[in-house]
């Protein structure tokens, strides 16, 4: 049907066939998401050792041992060395991103003023 053959008689019917069309896409699109995300969990769980994994998340060697120290970051110890898997990597990426608390310049000032040392007592006056 041309947008000029078309009466206002006809609209119940086209919108009906569009409404069944939109239906069919929905549900292409859903099949296709659950393909992606299997595929995509099945490809991820990429071992890695740690030189990989620094390069990965693009941190220094000495910063992801002390996440390793600290028990931070998700890993396995297999005799000396250490075993990452991509999609733990990304999951704790993701998740330490989610963690951040932005602070205000005032509370700032006031974690910097607390955590100063004043020394007010047993002070020597210097003669003058």
């Amino acid at each position: 049907m041309d947008a000029q053959e078309t009466t206002f008689n006809d609209l119940p019917v086209i919108i009906g066939n569009l409404a069944s069309k939109i239906e069919k896409i929905e549900n292409l699109l859903l099949s296709v998401n659950e393909q992606l995300k299997k595929s995509k969990s099945e490809t991820e769980h990429i071992p890695m050792n740690l030189k990989e994994a620094c390069e990965f998340l693009k941190v220094k060697r000495g910063t992801m041992y002390y996440y390793l120290e600290k028990r931070l970051i998700p890993a396995t110890r297999s005799g000396k060395s250490y075993l990452f898997f991509k999609d733990e990597l990304i999951r704790w990426a993701e998740s330490s991103h989610n963690n951040v608390q932005v602070q205000t310049p005032e509370e700032l000032h006031a974690e910097i003023v607390k955590n100063s040392r004043k020394r007010t007592g047993n002070r020597r006056e210097l003669p003058g």
